[in-house]
């Protein structure tokens, strides 16, 4: 599959709500760079106004269309621009990802008076308080909305829990009475169903009925094509299972989705995609993990077992390969960022091989100067453009060596000038002899990435002896 997505926005993104605008304009662009989708930020309004990203929601069906949270429009812009810019994309068949957050919700609009317990904070499971009444902050009466799209009100019965009792002003783990946190859950903290705001409980049908509702009125009202899902981990591992099997029948699409599961252990991620029945892909915070940590330690890492627990080598076919994302850059609460020096190395891993669905990360492709955080647009195109154009035939693949590892593709008749070899090193420059092909005998290699000036013949048997700098890859291509 030589598809490629990027996630188009970043975290410090400006909120002048001209997301949408750049991005329609953007599109010819994004188009011929390769791009075959894009995953969006959530579109609806959150509880920080034009100043939320979109992970603090507050009411799914505002998508920059009603005055609530002090805005009209949202950090990206209006409904209408949004569903501008879909269509544009469309216009260029790129697909278009939606980005569901439906754990929790935030910036409730009053407050009810509800029994609960307080559980420990690094054990769910245990409760630490007798019944006690507290204010919640479950009311979500949307009134700027006034009803329209959907009258559905949520209130403290739609909730399992809160994290804040507002007439003692005190920040606690609350769980409801006669509620239980969702038990098909993450095991991290006991039970990790409690994220943040007003948990939603999947437990109750009516809720789970409605959030069935508003899937199916997000298609038709803005045309997306797939999802990316937020939070799964915290989530009923069954309830994604249920809602995208709702929306592909009612759609009757195959709705790609990919859920964010935030776990360095692959045996995790195996085991959900096992009780959801795989009903989704998963993005590899696994291989995430290894390419932040090989960016920081000089050279030590064993690059010959940089697959090894991994999504992509265990489950490819449900592997969303990334190098950052939102969450991950710096200044983030799960910043794992991966060092600049590191990141072509690392798209080269994810770009440049057949397995898993790579996903482009908006601050890598356009940079964040103010985080010191480099753009990598050249790179990323011309890796795009080796993949779509050369990655073809064979692979061998030389992960032999504790620093300086490579693989190639042989190429075939159907794909003019296909074939190529890739070599990476975290450690000092070298060189490793790798086969390309016989077809490929005598025909001169070059550097497309330029980092290696030097060229190479491929002999008679169809081996080239390939060069790299230190701490740097060099994609080789036959030289046209």
């Amino acid at each position: 599959m030589q598809k490629v997505m990027m996630q188009y926005f970043q975290w410090y993104l400006p909120n002048d709500g001209k997301h949408w605008q750049r991005l329609k304009a953007e599109a010819k662009n994004l188009k011929a760079a390769g791009f075959d989708a894009l995953w969006l930020p959530p579109a609806y309004k959150g509880q920080g106004g034009i100043n939320d990203v979109g992970y603090g929601v507050y009411d799914l069906y505002d998508l920059g269309e009603f005055d609530q949270k002090g805005t009209i429009r949202t950090k990206y812009g209006t409904k209408d621009e949004y569903l501008e810019a879909i269509a544009q994309l469309h216009r260029y068949q790129i697909e278009v990802y939606g980005d569901m957050v439906l754990n929790h919700r935030m910036g409730a609009d009053g407050t009810e008076l509800v029994t609960a317990v307080e559980n420990d904070m690094f054990d769910r499971n245990e409760v630490i308080s007798d019944k006690e009444q507290i204010e919640a902050w479950t009311r979500f009466d949307f009134k700027g909305r006034n009803g329209k799209y959907s009258n559905f009100i949520w209130n403290e019965s739609c909730f399992d829990g809160v994290d804040y009792d507002e007439r003692k002003k005190r920040h606690a783990i609350y769980e409801f009475d006669g509620d239980s946190w969702d038990q098909l859950v993450d095991n991290e903290n006991g039970n990790y169903d409690y994220l943040m705001g007003a948990d939603v409980d999947f437990n109750n049908q009516t809720v789970v009925d409605e959030l069935i509702r508003f899937g199916k009125w997000y298609l038709d009202f803005t045309n997306v094509d797939g999802f990316r899902l937020d939070a799964v981990k915290h989530i009923d591992f069954t309830f994604f299972t249920r809602w995208l099997k709702e929306l592909r029948n009612y759609s009757n699409r195959d709705l790609f989705a990919v859920g964010e599961y935030w776990h360095g252990d692959v045996n995790k991620l195996l085991h959900y995609l096992e009780v959801s029945n795989y009903c989704m892909s998963l993005f590899d915070v696994t291989l995430h993990f290894k390419f932040h940590y090989i960016s920081s330690s000089n050279g030590t890492f064993d690059m010959g077992s940089i697959f090894e627990d991994t999504l992509v080598k265990k489950a490819p076919d449900y592997a969303v390969t990334f190098v950052e994302n939102h969450d991950s850059q710096p200044g983030q609460s799960l910043q794992s960022s991966v060092a600049n020096w590191f990141k072509p190395i690392a798209y080269a891993l994810i770009l440049l091989r057949q397995y898993g669905y790579p996903c482009v990360f908006y601050g890598d492709y356009y940079g964040i100067p103010e985080y010191n955080v480099d753009s990598f647009k050249d790179v990323i195109d011309k890796m795009i453009k080796v993949r779509k154009e050369l990655m073809y035939g064979k692979e061998h693949n030389y992960f032999d060596d504790n620093n300086i590892v490579g693989w190639s593709y042989e190429g075939d008749s159907q794909h003019l000038n296909s074939g190529f070899a890739v070599i990476v090193n975290d450690g000092p420059g070298g060189q490793k002899k790798m086969y390309v092909g016989k077809k490929h005998a005598n025909e001169t290699f070059v550097d497309c990435l330029n980092n290696v000036l030097e060229e190479v013949i491929i002999d008679k048997d169809g081996f080239g002896i390939f060069l790299v700098n230190g701490g740097s890859v060099s994609v080789w291509t036959k030289k046209i």
